[in-house]
């Protein structure tokens, strides 16, 4: 994969940890403040990662899970087409190294959900991301969930601090009844603001400042999640 080609599309599978069980471990990504939540709070150990009999990330791909001590081999890739069918699992982040995007962009990607989660999980982009594989860790991302929410976060070394909280948007489509729906999303990073599309609808601008968003774009999938993500696109503006 060469950097910033017109088109450069990445392989890239990110977890998003937005599960109110796990909210209350500091390590763990969660993507839900407290009290942001309608579904009541559980020990964390109520909601375990689920054994997926996986055998961890497609090769040539690096990960990070937001509990270190969790394995990434929970994880489960299967190949589907241009996509994977991914099983968490525990939540994690998962990039290449060599696949960064500055300036003005748009990194995008489709992602379905293929199951109802016990809880409100996310899923989405992560971009900007840098020292990936350090306590310094950052980066920014979007998701969105099920329930037709989407939010904006900011994780910054075992810390994350909210952008955007959980928001309704009748442009995110809620899943149906077996827990189904597909969304396709892109964050466009310009001069001064970073825009997040569902399905071709912005649903959400924000300011630039403050925002990790040079560096490694990828995704995120929470905990215990069953989804077919496509590869992220990254496209220079």
């Amino acid at each position: 994969m060469r950097r910033m080609k017109p088109v450069a599309t990445i392989f890239c599978f990110a977890v998003i940890n937005a599960c109110t069980a796990k909210e209350t471990v500091p390590a763990a990504d969660t993507g839900i403040a407290a009290g942001q939540d309608t579904t009541p709070t559980m020990a964390a150990d109520s909601d375990p990662d689920r054994a997926t009999g996986g055998s961890g990330l497609p090769a040539g791909f690096v990960g990070r899970t937001d509990n270190p001590s969790a394995q990434l081999t929970a994880a489960k890739y299967t190949p589907a087409g241009s996509s994977w069918d991914i099983v968490t699992g525990p939540a994690h982040i998962v990039y290449r190294p060599q696949d960064v995007a500055s300036g003005n962009y748009t990194a995008s990607a489709t992602i379905e959900q293929l199951e109802k989660p016990a809880h409100r999980e996310a899923f989405g982009l992560v971009i900007g991301g840098k020292d990936l594989d350090q306590p310094t860790q950052a980066y920014t991302y979007f998701v969105v969930a099920g329930s037709g929410e989407l939010l904006v976060k900011v994780r910054e070394g075992d810390k994350t601090r909210d952008v955007l909280k959980w928001t309704a948007s009748p442009d995110v489509p809620k899943a149906d009844a077996s827990g189904k729906a597909s969304y396709a999303l892109a964050a466009q990073v310009t001069g001064d603001a970073v825009k997040f599309m569902v399905n071709g609808k912005q649903v959400a601008s924000v300011s630039k400042v403050g925002l990790p968003t040079d560096g490694i774009a990828g995704l995120r999938v929470n905990h215990n999640l069953h989804v077919k993500a496509s590869p992220v696109t990254i496209t220079p503006q």
